[in-house]
């Protein structure tokens, strides 16, 4: 069997443009994650995953594929974390860019009770339901106060073992359907 040792060698002039981006867009982003905020990565929203997601793509493909350029690809990236600081802005100050923009965390069990028409909603299988659970270390269902599909898609687990009650404030923003 030959090895086609060209396939590993082919491209090492490159190398020195590729260093030389690697740090230039690495340096760049924390320089825009100094201006912008550590929220920006973030996976508090689907808008600040989308960001990170976006953000790693351009960062990797301008650094090992030179498209979109070095220059083009710091460019894009800045906006993008402009783009995700202002509809932070946006969902921040308006109540009604708010409710627009970011899903509602729905509730998937409530007091050890499954709610099979919330999963049936948000296409969660009981499989993965259980998966989560046994994550969250729950032993019996009675201990369940709460699992919540967050916004994010993480999914909240909240149990105990002692007889106590969610507060109003941390359930104020959970869809019940």
């Amino acid at each position: 069997m030959e090895v086609a040792w060209d396939h590993f060698t082919k491209d090492l002039n490159i190398m020195p443009e590729v260093i030389v981006g690697t740090v230039v867009l690495y340096l760049g982003i924390i320089v825009y994650t100094r201006i912008f905020g550590l929220k920006s990565f973030s996976k508090m929203t689907g808008f600040d995953f989308l960001n990170t997601v976006a953000i790693g793509n351009l960062l990797a493909m301008s650094v090992a594929t030179s498209s979109p350029s070095l220059f083009v690809g710091a460019l894009l990236i800045g906006l993008l974390y402009l783009l995700n600081y202002l509809v932070t802005l946006l969902t921040y100050k308006s109540k009604i860019a708010e409710k627009l923009m970011d899903n509602s965390p729905i509730l998937l069990m409530e007091n050890g009770k499954v709610l099979y028409n919330n999963l049936k909603k948000t296409k969660v299988t009981e499989n993965e339901l259980r998966g989560k659970l046994r994550e969250a270390n729950v032993i019996r269902l009675t201990e369940v106060k709460a699992v919540i599909l967050e916004s994010t898609g993480d999914v909240s687990v909240m149990h105990t073992s002692k007889n106590e009650e969610l507060e109003d404030y941390i359930m104020k923003d959970v869809k019940r359907d």
